[in-house]
């Protein structure tokens, strides 16, 4: 007998199939012989016929038994490949609850950014004019992304990052990671000279491609071109406007040496990824690596709009040299470009009608009163503090001597609702070379009006406790 239970809120049919089924699946039922005849079934059961047959033809719907005409229905033979979903009993022993996590009140990570500051108004503004006014674009648009925003990407990458290229150079996708992947299937079977400390996703996302990567320690300039070549790479990963997590700017000299090491030999190419370049608060940022080179030089330029706009729109792009642009036309030419078309139509529009350079404007203003605020306070609240790199970029190292080290000031932190990561998190070999006492403070999504909060916080936590 199946015991059915009619006070559960489950249907008695499903109640019946759910039984048959896991005897099916276990093999209490045999392959090849007959269920109960429904009115059978029903007796025993004490249900209606409509119930049992409807629980049977879901048997045999999925596969575990099969209804053959004027002889009812048969248990079909399953190879041992259907789950058995027999509910497991549960543990009388009672669970243990797991301590709560403090709360989280200020948030001192990398990737967040501040959604006040985004321009709500015009871009829904744009893309609402767009969607009522151009249908057009709910059809799939170019594979590199639609020309109108390659146009306006060109201009603006060449007015302020000195980058030459064309349109047509330029290929826009969900995210550096997806383009990082592109790029690997172009370089199969490459190696690829990563910085130490740097980004851990950007290893993975290589490796997970097919790269191998080999690990490069940084310096005061950045990569060396030394170390680069002794790595034996053919290709070479590297933040030259804003290392992350050090700051570090790569100056002109190291810059000149990197690209005659991409220049000795054919094949070789770097990867330049223009982190944050948006972002410097005491000069001019340097020109991109790739204006030096020229459109038909060795540099892949990489960089997104994620911290410009924010992170949810999931726009990046890269712009090849011409010696990779026909074999990614080739080989890429199936498939279809992997950012809406409304997005790409509103950021071209965005840009096209001087919003955007504004907008770069107005959170340059806004992060480096907050810079200023929050060094001041920090160097305020938690004596012999030594804050670097703190005027490029949206966050700086903090070191505290006699604060217990790494390790123990992020967990204090989080105790008092401060999340921030330690700079030895991003040693991804040698981590003896991280600087000790070190933390990385990310300031980007921090309300101004917090700044003399989180401060307390962590003289509470690093100080006072």
């Amino acid at each position: 007998m199946i015991e059915l239970n009619p006070e559960e809120k489950t249907p008695l049919y499903e109640q019946l199939y759910a039984a048959l089924a896991d005897e099916i699946r276990s093999g209490q039922r045999a392959p090849g012989t007959a269920l109960p005849g429904r009115r059978t079934m029903a007796a025993q059961q004490g249900v209606s016929v409509n119930t049992v047959d409807t629980a049977y033809q879901m048997l045999a719907a999925e596969g575990l038994a099969e209804a053959r005409a004027r002889s009812g229905f048969y248990v079909q033979k399953t190879y041992g490949m259907l789950h058995n979903r027999t509910a497991r009993p549960r543990s009388q022993e009672p669970a243990v609850p797991e301590p709560p996590s403090p709360a989280l009140r200020y948030d001192l990570s990398t990737g967040s950014v501040d959604t006040d500051l985004f321009p709500a108004r015009s871009w829904g503004r744009i893309q609402k004019e767009l969607l009522y006014q151009h249908p057009e674009l709910l059809q799939r648009g170019e594979m590199q992304g639609d020309e109108a925003l390659r146009v306006e990407i060109a201009r603006y990458l060449s007015a302020y990052r000195g980058v030459e290229c064309t349109p047509q150079q330029i290929v826009v996708g969900a995210g550096i990671e997806y383009l990082l992947g592109c790029l690997a299937h172009l370089f199969a079977d490459g190696i690829a000279a990563v910085e130490n400390p740097g980004y851990s996703r950007t290893r993975a996302v290589l490796q997970n491609n097919g790269i191998r990567c080999t690990l490069v320690d940084i310096d005061q300039d950045g990569l060396s071109a030394q170390a680069l070549e002794e790595s034996g790479a053919n290709l070479c990963y590297l933040t030259p406007s804003h290392h992350f997590p050090t700051g570090v700017t790569m100056p002109a000299p190291r810059r000149a040496q990197i690209l005659a090491w991409a220049a000795a030999r054919p094949g070789r190419y770097i990867l330049e990824d223009d982190y944050d370049s948006e972002f410097r608060f005491d000069t001019r940022p340097l020109p991109s690596l790739q204006g030096m080179a020229g459109p038909d030089g060795p540099v892949v330029y990489l960089t997104t709009f994620s911290k410009s706009l924010a992170p949810g729109i999931r726009i990046a792009c890269m712009v090849l040299p011409r010696s990779l642009l026909t074999r990614y036309r080739r080989d890429f030419a199936v498939y279809a470009n992997t950012v809406g078309r409304f997005e790409q139509q509103t950021l071209a529009a965005f840009m096209a009608g001087g919003y955007f350079t504004r907008h770069l404007a107005r959170m340059r203003l806004v992060y480096k009163r907050r810079m200023e605020s929050f060094a001041a306070a920090l160097r305020r609240e938690l004596p012999g503090v030594t804050l670097g790199s703190v005027h490029s970029g949206l966050h700086f190292l903090l070191t505290l001597p006699g604060a217990g080290g790494e390790s123990a000031m992020v967990e204090a932190a989080a105790q008092e609702g401060v999340r921030l990561r330690g700079l030895h998190e991003y040693y991804l070999a040698r981590p003896e070379l991280c600087r000790p006492d070190t933390v990385v403070a990310g300031y980007s999504a921090l309300k101004e009006e917090d700044i003399p909060a989180v401060a307390a916080a962590l003289a509470q936590a690093w100080v006072h406790s």
